[in-house]
């Protein structure tokens, strides 16, 4: 791939619309009828995007990183076997935090093609334990429950519709990339949450597991439920948590002992104690 650099002086410039006035939706239907767009910021998200098979389109970055931080970005971008020149656009950051709104973390932003999502089924082929969310809507939530299933053994995410897009902007930072390392899918609208995706799960061998608040919930080291070869956690919207006809369809419920009157934890927070309990005994991985 040829990287052509482009200095950028005008903060009204048309070249960086996709950085500057589109939003995290508009992006995803960029293309449309074919696959939208992503942002990915600071290089090391950036790299880790490219090795799982994203296609870089554009970057915009400090031009001081252009030497710097982003120099072995630039480097693994021209080693790609892509027969098209990329423009990585360079601004002061004065002129950068005017067209983006925003002063970046990283100093670097690129945009990169969406690849088709797989299928539930190729997701959990030979998996041993995976992640189910149910209306995580937050974006900072997604990223973070992400890195703890990368981190904590886990295999795969599965994502309700309602879901934040791991590959949002925020998401994918937060996660500090893992979004790319670990295989996920939606759930898609004509394999009915949960009814018909908790049939499929069986099928496959998994037990499905509720983290809620029940009279029936056991505690998250129970000795059978540590026991279970497959299993999939499924965790709740903020707030809300788990409907009742996921609890009541789940295998087990399953609760985190708490203390000082404290009820329940953030989900995100109470995903990093789920995952490290249930993935002791994954061998999976």
């Amino acid at each position: 791939m040829k990287i052509v650099i482009e200095q950028i002086n005008d903060i009204k410039t048309n070249k960086l619309e996709m950085y500057s006035r589109l939003n995290e939706a508009q992006l995803l239907h960029y293309n449309e009828p074919e696959l939208g767009i992503f942002i990915a910021e600071s290089p090391n998200v950036t790299i880790r995007a490219i090795d799982a098979g994203y296609e870089p389109i554009s970057m915009v970055m400090l031009d001081k990183h252009v030497n710097g931080e982003a120099a072995p970005l630039i480097e693994k971008c021209k080693a790609l076997k892509y027969d098209k020149e990329m423009p990585v656009y360079i601004a002061d950051e004065d002129i950068l935090s005017g067209i983006t709104g925003f002063k970046l973390t990283r100093g670097v932003l690129c945009a990169m093609k969406r690849k088709p999502l797989p299928s539930i089924k190729d997701i959990c082929a030979d998996k041993k334990r995976i992640v189910i969310l149910e209306d995580v809507v937050n974006p900072t939530n997604v990223g973070a429950i992400f890195r703890s299933a990368a981190a904590l053994n886990m295999d795969a995410v599965l994502l309700t519709e309602p879901c934040s897009d791991p590959l949002y902007r925020r998401a994918a930072r937060v996660s500090m990339g893992t979004v790319f390392q670990i295989p996920w899918t939606y759930i898609p609208g004509d394999v009915i949450w949960p009814q018909l995706a908790m049939q499929e799960l069986h099928g496959m061998g998994f037990k499905t597991v509720a983290m809620a608040l029940r009279d029936d919930s056991v505690s998250i080291d129970d000795k059978q439920l540590m026991s279970e070869d497959k299993l999939a956690i499924i965790m709740g919207t903020e707030g809300a948590g788990l409907c009742d006809e996921t609890i009541d369809n789940s295998d087990y419920t399953v609760m985190i002992p708490m203390s000082h009157g404290v009820d329940s934890l953030n989900v995100a927070a109470a995903s990093a104690v789920a995952f490290w309990q249930l993935g002791q005994n994954n061998t999976g991985i």
